[in-house]
Parts: C-alpha cells; structure tokens; sequence
C-alpha cells in the first residue's frame, strides 16, 4: 500500500474510534497515559471517586475537595475530551499567569509526552496561554488581568483553584461562554472560608459525598473526620503513630488501606439537596490510596498547636472550610470596644485626625481621632489609640472635601484603585496632606514605601490589616454607640487565613467572606495615614486648602 494512502486510512480508522468514544471516561481510558505514581494507561481503579465526575454534563459542576485527590487531571481530561470529540474551545483558568506557565510545563507537555493521540492532537503547542488543535482551542489563563479574560470565546471553562482566584473577575470569565450553544463551567478548589471562593457556589450546589458499602458491615458509609481516623499517639514524634488506622463509623472495624480499590470502585455520588440545577461533588483526603491513615494523623496532632497547620488539616486535607479562632473579628469584640459617645459632625478638638477611604462603587471613609501614650515602649503604632468619631459612604470624589474641611484633616490615605485618576486628582486638591495607596508585594512587614512624584505609597496589605484590625482584638480602637450595622458586618468580613508556601513555611493573608469590607479598609488607610503623619508627614493648615 502507498504510504500516502496508508496514512489517510489510518486516519480514517482513528477517527471512526474516536466518534465510538461517547463519553469522557471511557476516552480517557482509551487516550490517556499517565507517569508516576500509577503509570501506564489511565485507570479509575486508584480514583474511583472520579469516574462519575467523568461523565457528569451538568452546566456548572462545582468541586470543593481536598488537595492531592486528582481533580486537576480530571479537569484536563474534560478538556481534552471537549476539544477532541466536541471540537469546542476550553478555557482554563488559573489563579495567575505563573501559575498558567507552570501548568503548561508540568500539566500540559508532560500529558503530550506521554500520549501519542495527544501529540497529534495539537498542532500548535508553542504558545503557553494557547494551544491549537484544529478549530478548536485550549486557552490557559490566570484570573488576574480582567483583558486576558473578557476576548475568549470558549464553550468550556474551567476554573482550578477557584480559591486562589481574584473573586471580581470570576463573574467577567464565566461570560466567555455566553454565546456559546453548549456551555459548560467546571469550578475546583480547595476551600479555605465560610461565604469565600469555592464555598459561596458550593453551598448552593447539591453538596454531594461519596458513600461505600462497608466491606464488613454493608452499611452505605463515608470516610468522616475524626469518627473514621483512629489516632494511635499523642505527638508525630512517637513510632506509634505510623498504626494508626481507619474504621467503619459504624461498625468499628478496621478498613484496610491496601484495600481502598476493591471497596471504593462500586461507591456513589449521595447529594444532600437534590432540587438544585448545580452539581456540587465533595471529597477529603481519607479517600485516598496514596496518603496513608498516618499521615492525616499527623496533621490532626499538628493542628492542636499551631494556626497555620489547623488551616492545612481543615482545607487541604479534609477539603473543608474553617476559621481559626481570633481570625476575625465577633460581635463580641465589637461590643466591647463600643463607648457611649456618638459620632460627630465637625471636629472639636486639637487632637491627631486622620481619614481613610476605600474605593469602590461608593465611596467609604473613616475619620479617626487618635490619643497617643507615650509611657508605652515601641514606634508610634503602638502608643497610638484611634477612636471613630466620622463613618459615611458618598458617590462622588467631590464630597470628600466637605469631610477635609470640616474635620481639618491631618493626613488622609485613600485607595488607589480603581479610580486611580479621581483618587490623584484628590491627592492634589490636598497637596502634602493625601497619598494615595497601593496594596504591593516586595514589601516587608509594616514599611512604607513613598513614591512622592504620583503621590503615592505602597505597603503590605497582610502587615497593615494585622496592625489595624489587631487593635480589635486587644480592645484599644473605641466604637461610637451609632455605629451601623454595614459597618459592623464589614469589619467582620475580613478573615485571617493561614497557608504553607512551597518550602512549606506558613504564610497569612486575608480574605473577604461574602459581605463586603470597605469600612475595614478605609479604616487601614486611616491608620496608614496616622503613621504617615507621624513619621514626617506635613503640618499644613487644613484652612488653606
């Protein structure tokens, strides 16, 4: 036979297999190899949580999960699949354009290497953010450019580590699929806290567990945390750690490990709510078959003494959300730092004013009058005591003046962005007396880096809000008794999360739960600016402005 002509019949016997693949699990198990741990042709037998999820043509499938359960592989199979049975673009989102780079290099090339079927696949993969196959298209990118985001038209999107994400541009992502005939959206992440990322799709979602016959008792059961973990020591550091071991919930006998494959592959989907359109699958890591009971015990025992590994045990290992406690801030708390004086309306005393606006679709400001005690050792963030005497929201740049003047305002800190012309047209009306600020990266704990040509400064978003919101906690910022409710849920929004970075050191940041946090905010940049002042800020008269 020519070997023109045994080209195009192998091609013709390749895509009359490919048009016999009618689902996604049984083409990545004709079309997908996989490396380490389990290499070879793609299985379920080590996923078994998986297959279902495979073939699942809901419109929005929402996963909150535990880490290290294969969920990124089921992503690209769905991705792969669409592209080469559907013939529809996908768009892949990652949490940042470094993260869509490594996906490239340790996700997508590895996938290619190891599979033929995908290597002739795609016929342009030079392209880190776009990879061609045919008319259809594979487009990674990360969430944080809003412009990346809103010019590709996709059928498929999928968001990996929805967590991780910049939150406002989700929305602006998932229109990409507007105008498409059959739109499908995929959402998996890790959690972290209530109302945050994944949990806000989630807890609308069917909230589905993954449920087993029992090899002993055949009771339908789950794994649970702690009742199906036996823990068989005190500290990590004892021997005895590495027997402990999981049990039926039920009937308290041992479930072997070695054995997870031959009990898990019948296990099904069980939703909590059936009446919902979105699919909500859950999982945690004691489903696993390469993480040993040992190794969730040792998180369990490491998680009693420090914050960071208590956020590890609850969002990573068991793929639940968690707020550790004195991460944020109670009524409780509010109560107490509440006095009987109300707010004012002018300023009526010679004391340290400073203001505090956050940008957004209103304008949100906080006007504190501070105290300072000298006795106390330290900088001038620790002998400073702020009390609220002004809240407000206005819609125009404007009418910030009117609070500048009537308050005489020492210094005033306002958010940079969105609006960043308005915000620098302020700046200048209040020449010396306003910065601008930017939440940057590359700046260690509470420095402040000035940029006196735009009028600006820049600081670390985690160290000033630990600063600001830390005064909470030790009761040293005093409330007017008018204070309103969106204030209050504001400063409630914000939570202390705690993560472990690559060499596994731990690192905080804060998130924002479902309701909003101006006021949190611009009380922040109100304490940037008390310091601003102090450390060499201008002394002009309010008056002649």
């Amino acid at each position: 036979m020519h070997q023109l002509e045994q080209l195009f019949l192998s091609q013709i016997v390749a895509g009359m297999k490919r048009s016999s693949v009618r689902t996604c699990s049984s083409w990545a198990e004709r079309y997908r190899v996989m490396g380490k741990p389990f290499p070879g042709k793609w299985t379920f037998k080590y996923h078994p949580w998986l297959r279902a999820l495979h073939d699942f043509d809901d419109e929005l499938i929402v996963v909150q999960k535990a880490a290290q359960m294969g969920f990124t592989e089921w992503a690209l199979n769905t991705a792969f699949f669409t592209i080469d049975v559907l013939g529809e673009s996908v768009l892949y989102v990652l949490p940042t354009d470094n993260d869509a780079s490594d996906f490239s290099a340790s996700r997508f090339d590895p996938a290619l290497q190891l599979s033929p079927h995908l290597r002739n696949m795609f016929s342009d993969v030079k392209n880190v953010g776009h990879k061609r196959a045919g008319s259809a298209n594979l487009f990674v990118r990360g969430s944080r450019s809003r412009s990346q985001l809103k010019s590709i038209p996709a059928g498929k999107l999928i968001f990996d580590e929805l967590d991780e994400m910049k939150q406002d541009n989700i929305p602006l992502a998932m229109e990409r699929a507007s105008g498409q005939v059959n739109q499908s959206v995929q959402m998996l992440s890790t959690p972290s806290v209530p109302k945050h990322g994944i949990n806000t799709y989630y807890e609308n979602s069917t909230q589905e567990h993954f449920f087993f016959r029992c090899p002993h008792c055949s009771r339908l059961i789950e794994f649970l945390y702690p009742d199906s973990l036996v823990i068989t020591a005190e500290e990590v550091t004892d021997p005895n750690i590495r027997n402990s071991y999981y049990i039926c919930h039920q009937c308290k006998h041992p479930l072997d490990q070695a054995a997870k494959p031959d009990f898990l592959k019948t296990g099904i989907y069980v939703p909590t709510y059936s009446d919902r359109i979105i699919r909500g699958p859950h999982i945690n890591q004691l489903y696993s078959y390469t993480i040993k009971p040992y190794q969730i015990a040792e998180s369990a025992i490491k998680a009693r003494y420090n914050p960071a590994d208590e956020s590890e045990l609850y969002n990573s290992k068991l793929g639940l959300c968690h707020t550790v406690e004195g991460s944020r801030i109670d009524d409780s708390i509010i109560a107490e730092c509440t006095t009987s004086s109300a707010t004012k309306s002018t300023r009526d005393n010679q004391k340290l004013i400073t203001m505090g606006i956050d940008v957004g679709k209103w304008l949100h400001l906080t006007i504190y009058e501070w105290d300072f005690d000298y006795s106390i050792k330290g900088d001038v963030s620790t002998q400073g005591f702020p009390r609220l005497i002004k809240f407000a929201r206005v819609l125009n740049f404007e009418d910030l003046d009117s609070y500048m003047h009537k308050f005489r305002v020492n210094y005033a800190v306002i958010d940079a962005n969105p609006e960043r012309r308005k915000a620098l047209e302020f700046a200048q009306r209040f020449f010396g007396i306003v910065s601008m600020c930017f939440y940057g990266n590359g700046i260690s704990g509470r420095a402040v880096s000035k940029h006196e040509e735009n009028l600006s400064v820049t600081v670390d978003r985690t160290s000033w809000l630990d600063l600001s919101l830390g005064r909470y906690h030790q009761r040293h910022v005093r409330l007017p008794i008018d204070l309103d409710l969106e204030y209050k849920l504001h400063l409630k929004s914000l939570i202390r999360i705690y993560r472990k970075d690559r060499d596994g050191n731990p690192v905080a940041s804060y998130v924002t739960a479902q309701d909003d946090d101006h006021y949190a905010h611009s009380g922040n940049y109100a304490e940037i600016a008390m310091y601003l002042q102090c450390a060499g800020g201008s002394h002009t008269d309010i008056s002649s402005y």
